[in-house]
């Protein structure tokens, strides 16, 4: 029996599956395959099975929960936003007003001179 998702929720609207939203979909799958190659790593590495799954179910869950909880907290854009505004000087320097200078003026009648 096959199983069919509802992925897009019209035109002109981003991405939603499952109630994440936009980028949040591939931060989910990201961090998915990150606990994959963990778990390999662990195996490999000779550690108890139940150790092995227990760490990453543990991992899993708060991978959910968190991804869940950005998506509703920001919504589509949020996140972006939140990060560009990180980045944003508080104020701009200036030590020379040579710059002004080679400023074009606007006209009465709207043309630059």
């Amino acid at each position: 029996m096959a199983a069919i998702y509802q992925i897009n929720k019209g035109i002109n609207k981003p991405i939603e599956f499952k109630g994440l939203k936009a980028q949040f979909i591939t931060y989910l799958a990201i961090g998915l395959v990150i606990l994959l190659v963990l778990f390999a790593v662990m195996y490999i590495c000779g550690l108890n099975l139940f150790i092995c799954v227990a760490i990453i179910v543990i991992a899993g869950t708060a991978l959910f929960i968190t991804i869940f909880r950005l998506s509703n907290k920001y919504g589509e854009y949020g996140l972006l936003k939140q990060a560009a505004k990180r980045y944003t000087p508080a104020f701009l320097k200036s030590r020379s007003l040579s710059i002004f200078f080679h400023l074009k003026t606007k006209g009465s009648n709207g043309t630059f001179n």
